[in-house]
């Protein structure tokens, strides 16, 4: 049996998670909005949670399709927050239909997200070479400065600890433990 992160052994789900995605340096400009919703949705939450029900918040957000999202008007974030399958925080939806307003402008003015995003480490992930979950940081200067440019773009709920998670999950840093048997394959995609 492989060796995985600790975090990741809960339930297949989570394991499916971690030993398909987690760490996997991605630079897709819908897949990339869409863990940045899914990591503002989670924030004071868990990640057992907003995976649960990330498969309805597809459903609910079309696929995450940026240019879709941001036509939603008043009715839209109306049923958003009724929708009992996703997580019906008002503030955090407002927040995500801002978001791809910002989002789109960061692709026009970059000609990607990816560029954008990515060009905060030099385009290759940071690896770390951690042996225990209490080493993880749930933060970095590095996603404190990420954090506060997004801001001054306009971003809202995206704050360092959100950010620094949308690293983890999009690849831009290796938090695998070394220990894990993803830790060398994420190095080497």
């Amino acid at each position: 049996m492989c060796k995985r992160c600790d975090w990741a052994t809960s339930n297949e789900l989570m394991m499916k998670y971690h030993d398909t995605e987690w760490g996997v340096p991605l630079h897709d400009d819908p897949k990339l909005f869409e863990f940045l919703v899914l990591e503002s949705f989670q924030a004071g939450l868990s990640w057992q949670i907003v995976l649960n029900k990330r498969e309805a918040f597809r459903k609910a957000f079309d696929e995450f399709d940026p240019e879709k999202i941001a036509r939603y008007n008043e009715q839209k974030l109306n049923a958003l927050v009724q929708d009992k399958s996703i997580i019906r925080n008002k503030q955090k939806i407002v927040s995500c239909i801002n978001n791809v307003q910002r989002f789109l402008e960061v692709q026009k003015e970059f000609g990607s997200f990816d560029k954008y995003i990515w060009g905060f480490v030099d385009y290759k992930p940071v690896v770390n070479t951690f042996a225990s979950l209490k080493e993880l940081p749930a933060k970095t200067p590095l996603s404190d400065k990420i954090s506060a440019d997004l801001k001054r773009r306009g971003f809202k709920f995206i704050g360092s600890t959100v950010v620094y998670a949308h690293m983890q999950a999009t690849g831009m840093v290796n938090d695998h433990l070394v220990s894990c048997f993803r830790y060398n394959e994420v190095n080497h995609i």
